[in-house]
């Protein structure tokens, strides 16, 4: 059963790319519910992610959606975002190895904690200092996790860095890549999406502070198991595609997406972003910020903000998340501005700043850093002065 579209134009506009992930969550704002507007029905289990894939393993794992594309001519009344361009690699995968690194024979100095597994084939990297930030400033952590029903194992395979400037009224998006190789304050060098399962997101938080330069203030974790189920319930969605995809899909063998306006079920906006047969992470991680901006766009038919109170009653316990109402409400003013005048601007920690590297005790393909890079590409993430 899908949701019907209200009648006439949006009562409220939409506040932001981050919120427009968030407002089924969380209330943004004090609109009142439309009387106009069709109800709402709930589906059996309610998440809503933007993410990608259910198993986080280093090879292709398709998911095996059943149902084919319906392109759409129309235009997105949502704001384009602002993609930086990323880097070719630095190094290819066919490329030798690098030698391995010292071993790292004292702690990491400062106020961090030590590891508890000092890794024997690269050296733990130096704190990286947090970078200085505009004021009136916050970091959410959008996190995507891969935890099945009845499992309390999980990683975090989707990391967005949303940074709200409330004075500038400005948003910018970054994508992390689960296979970032970092260290893990307290434990040892890990992916970088296995942090939060390890110690929350205390831990998760300060990865990214000892990594990244940046501190997050916030998060919010759901799990995509019924992301199917919730595109589905909206009828589809409408994604803007900035490259065409051409990978195996269970059931059709090889499937073409063109670049262009794409109308998907839900099952094959999951194949969208799951897809790497053909590219990789990196390119993933374009794709989920393209589903999660379509999303918004959906919400954004259905005048959600509007609705506030039967989208919350709906989704409010299917996320994990510190945010309260008030903090969500104090945001959403710099959040409406950003979206009203197109100051949405997406950044991914790619290629160049990142490489391919090969654990040689594992043999687990990771990313590692070029700390001076990675951090200059943060600075401009959070508009460092």
């Amino acid at each position: 059963m899908n949701l019907q579209p209200a009648s006439g134009k949006p009562h409220c506009p939409l506040v932001s790319t981050i919120f427009c992930a968030l407002i089924c969550l969380l209330c943004l704002t004090a609109c009142q519910s439309s009387a106009s507007a069709a109800p709402i029905p709930s589906p059996q289990r309610p998440y809503i992610l933007i993410t990608a894939p259910a198993d986080a393993t280093p090879t292709p794992t398709p998911f095996q959606p059943f149902s084919a594309a319906n392109p759409l001519n129309q235009p997105s009344p949502f704001p384009t975002p602002t993609y930086l361009p990323t880097p070719a690699p630095t190094l290819p995968v066919s490329a030798p190895l690098p030698a391995p690194l010292p071993v790292l024979v004292t702690p990491p100095v400062g106020e961090y904690p030590t590891p508890q597994i000092i890794p024997n084939s690269i050296e733990i990297p130096p704190p990286s200092g947090l970078l200085p930030q505009p004021p009136n400033q916050v970091n959410i952590l959008l996190l995507g996790s891969d935890q099945r029903p009845y499992s309390s194992i999980y990683r975090t395979d989707t990391i967005i860095l949303a940074t709200i400037n409330q004075d500038a009224g400005s948003i910018h998006l970054t994508a992390i890549p689960r296979d970032l190789y970092v260290y893990i304050p307290g434990w040892t060098m890990q992916r970088i999406n296995t942090a939060m399962a390890h110690g929350g997101f205390e831990q998760l938080a300060l990865t990214f502070e000892y990594n990244l330069g940046v501190r997050p203030d916030y998060y919010v974790m759901v799990n995509f198991q019924d992301f199917i189920d919730i595109v589905n319930s909206l009828g589809g969605i409408d994604v803007q595609a900035a490259q065409p995809l051409y990978d195996t899909r269970t059931g059709y063998g090889w499937f073409y997406v063109p670049a262009g306006l794409i109308h998907m079920d839900g099952e094959m906006a999951l194949w969208y972003v799951r897809s790497r047969h053909t590219s990789n992470d990196i390119d993933r991680l374009r794709r989920a910020e393209e589903v999660m901006l379509a999303i918004g766009n959906r919400l954004m038919e259905f005048d959600a903000l509007s609705r506030i109170p039967d989208f919350y009653n709906l989704y409010k316990d299917r996320v994990s998340t510190n945010v309260s109402l008030q903090d969500a409400l104090t945001l959403a003013p710099a959040a409406q501005q950003a979206a009203q005048n197109n100051r949405v601007t997406s950044f991914v920690l790619g290629y160049g700043p990142l490489y391919d590297w090969v654990e040689p005790f594992t043999g687990a393909m990771v990313l590692l850093p070029n700390r001076e890079q990675v951090l200059a590409l943060m600075s401009q993430a959070v508009g460092s002065p």
